[in-house]
């Protein structure tokens, strides 16, 4: 397993400035994420909100295939779950979307330290790298 430390490229010793960066927006939005996840899981399993599936439902709905499932709960798809925040099961995807995306801001970061330096391949990696996340992200390329 290769160290932080190996990882420069050659550049000295210890971590880049980039992977600073990195790491410390990952670690940010880890913690964001995380702490979003518990909260709305508690706000779910308190009943503060209501769920859009019933517990009592869930031990049966969970046997089915995917698209059954989101037939008989009414469980949203792609990004429709946005315009369910107010259902305590569904405010928990909010927990692991930030925690899916965190890696999207952390490249961000990275973009004008590589465009200072002249790093026009890592900056075309980084933009790559970006493009191929929100295209993931926007469901381009999913089944309808």
């Amino acid at each position: 397993m290769v160290g932080v430390s190996e990882m420069n490229t050659g550049r000295g010793s210890g971590p880049s400035a980039e992977q600073l960066r990195y790491a410390r927006i990952l670690d940010y939005a880890m913690r964001a994420g995380l702490a979003v996840l518990v909260a709305s899981f508690a706000v779910y399993v308190a009943g503060v909100l209501p769920a859009q599936v019933p517990f009592e439902a869930l031990p049966r709905l969970w046997v089915l295939p995917a698209g059954e499932y989101l037939r008989e709960s009414g469980m949203p798809t792609g990004w429709a779950w946005l315009a369910m925040l107010d259902r305590g099961d569904v405010l928990l995807f909010s927990g692991v979307a930030i925690l899916a995306g965190a890696s999207l801001p952390c490249l961000f970061a990275l973009v004008p330290a590589y465009a200072a330096r002249k790093d026009w391949a890592y900056l075309g990696i980084t933009f790559a790298l970006i493009g191929v996340l929100l295209l993931a992200a926007s469901g381009v390329f999913g089944s309808p």
